[in-house]
């Protein structure tokens, strides 16, 4: 476990660092090219505070823990974190990890900004000690489907695994296409072999399939089993929860990764503050960020500002409410959204995108709320 300061580049001070603890994936079988892109948007921000002053002349410091897409583990990680005097915790890609999170740190008091995470149950009761940056899937996931019948697609199915997360989302799916003349099948990827859903999609003529299933597998072979299917060459795949999006689905993938739409949460033009932190996260990644670093990003930033007005976050359970600062995606304030249980960003940028077939390292904006 790394418990060193993000950002040893930064002007020093002899006033105590304020630490944040920082939990994203770094390890298997958590998605570690997301946990990447999420802590080098969360330690660029850091920097930057630290290069500028820090808060009231105290520099921050992320303590940095390794989730590793774990519940348990991740819980853990908090209590241990609050033992070292973290004021807040941040960051998390995994919805069903960032569940465990939030609910230990609602039971100790301790503030988390969500990055990544979109399962709208966050908590099982309503919560101030949690705020959120990523939509939630209700909100995101509506979009989506939005997309499909606009595009002409209402016979779904959807290739799912046994997870919270998943069976939210195909709930989410399913109530707002049904009544707009969808349908929604759901192939059990706990029983079927990914060859064996070529024939289901057939048998159900379905004319579009989602992946509603984990990073890299089983939804690699998934794609690779459909792709290869002659019967299936005019069935659109599609990937909600946003696998295309990083470097690795191209890498693992090639031309069968591309035009596979998915959810990112990105605006169609930058500000002047979103195109300059794009340039130093690349020049951080050596490639192009992903949406979750400008989560990360933005988590930061949500926390300096709170800080800088003085807030004490364990004391102050409504500073979400006061939130008011300007994030790479546009300006971020949290509110109380309908049956979401935690303060919300309402809300980010939506897109529906694809990886170009003619140039793959390209995004087509197919779609945007």
């Amino acid at each position: 476990m790394n418990t060193s300061p993000s950002s040893p580049e930064a002007k020093r001070t002899d006033a105590p660092s304020i630490r944040i603890g920082a939990l994203v994936p770094r390890s298997r079988p958590g998605w570690v090219q997301a946990g990447e892109h999420l802590l080098a948007g969360l330690e660029l921000a850091v920097r930057e505070v630290n290069d500028t002053g820090g808060i009231q002349g105290r520099p921050l410091e992320l303590i940095v823990r390794d989730t590793a897409a774990d519940p348990q583990r991740a819980t853990a990680a908090v209590d241990e974190l609050a033992s070292l005097g973290v004021v807040a915790l941040a960051g998390e890609y995994h919805s069903v990890v960032a569940r465990a999170v939030a609910a230990r740190a609602n039971a100790l008091g301790l503030p988390f900004v969500c990055s990544s995470a979109v399962l709208d149950a966050l908590t099982e009761q309503p919560t101030d000690w949690v705020a959120r940056l990523a939509p939630a899937q209700s909100h995101g996931w509506r979009i989506y489907a939005d997309f499909l019948l606009s595009a002409g697609y209402r016979r779904i199915a959807v290739a799912i695994q046994p997870s919270v997360y998943w069976t939210a989302g195909a709930r989410i799916l399913r109530d707002h296409l049904t009544p707009r003349g969808g349908t929604i099948t759901e192939l059990d990827m706990s029983v079927l072999a990914p060859r064996a859903v070529c024939d289901e999609l057939i048998n159900h003529r379905v004319t579009a399939l989602l992946l509603l299933a984990g990073h890299s597998e089983p939804a690699v072979s998934i794609v690779r089993s459909v792709r290869r299917d002659p019967r299936l060459a005019e069935l659109l795949m599609g990937a909600p929860a946003g696998q295309p999006e990083l470097t690795e689905w191209a890498t693992l993938l090639g031309d069968d990764g591309n035009s596979i739409p998915f959810l990112r949460y990105l605006p169609e033009r930058f500000s002047a503050l979103g195109a300059r932190v794009e340039v130093a996260l690349r020049e951080r990644l050596n490639e192009a960020p992903s949406f979750v670093a400008f989560e990360g990003y933005d988590t930061i930033a949500v926390l300096a500002d709170v800080l800088r007005q003085g807030l004490d976050l364990t004391r102050n359970k409504e500073c979400w409410s006061r939130v008011s600062v300007e994030g790479t995606r546009g300006k971020i304030q949290f509110s109380r959204a309908p049956g979401i249980s935690v303060w919300q960003w309402t809300w980010p940028p939506v897109q529906v995108v694809d990886r170009d077939p003619k140039e793959p390292h390209r995004f087509r904006v197919l779609h945007t709320s």
